[in-house]
């Protein structure tokens, strides 16, 4: 797996945790201390505000996870990829998007910039 695999597996892997000891955990994991998350509807920094967007997200779309489309494309500490919110319940997608990721030195997210490609109307 490359670096920018992993990195991506630790991002989902967050993305996917619930609970505030294993999220705060896997934020770390995947979060620079300083690290930093961005898309059109939050702006957070630091692993404390990172886990509280992921937190919201979970509380919007219960029984919901965070899956990769496709494959992860990186070079120079730099990653994108595609992915799709999906009901456990069901298998719809209503949210799916792209996202760009620069890495630390040490290989954790340094920032993260996100597109919405498809979002609910209602």
């Amino acid at each position: 797996m490359t670096q920018y695999e992993t990195a991506v597996a630790r991002y989902f892997e967050a993305w996917n945790t619930t609970g505030a000891d294993a999220l705060a955990k896997a934020v770390a994991a995947a979060w620079a201390e300083d690290g930093s998350y961005t898309d059109p509807l939050a702006e957070a920094s630091g692993h404390d505000r990172v886990a509280a967007v992921i937190a919201g997200a979970h509380e919007q779309f219960p029984g919901f996870e965070f899956r990769p489309l496709g494959r992860v494309d990186g070079h120079h500490g730099v990653a994108r990829f595609r992915w799709e919110l999906v009901s456990l319940a069901d298998g719809s997608a209503p949210v799916a998007g792209s996202d760009v990721l620069t890495l630390a030195e040490d290989g954790r997210i340094r920032s993260v910039l996100g597109f919405l490609d498809r979002v609910p109307t209602a």
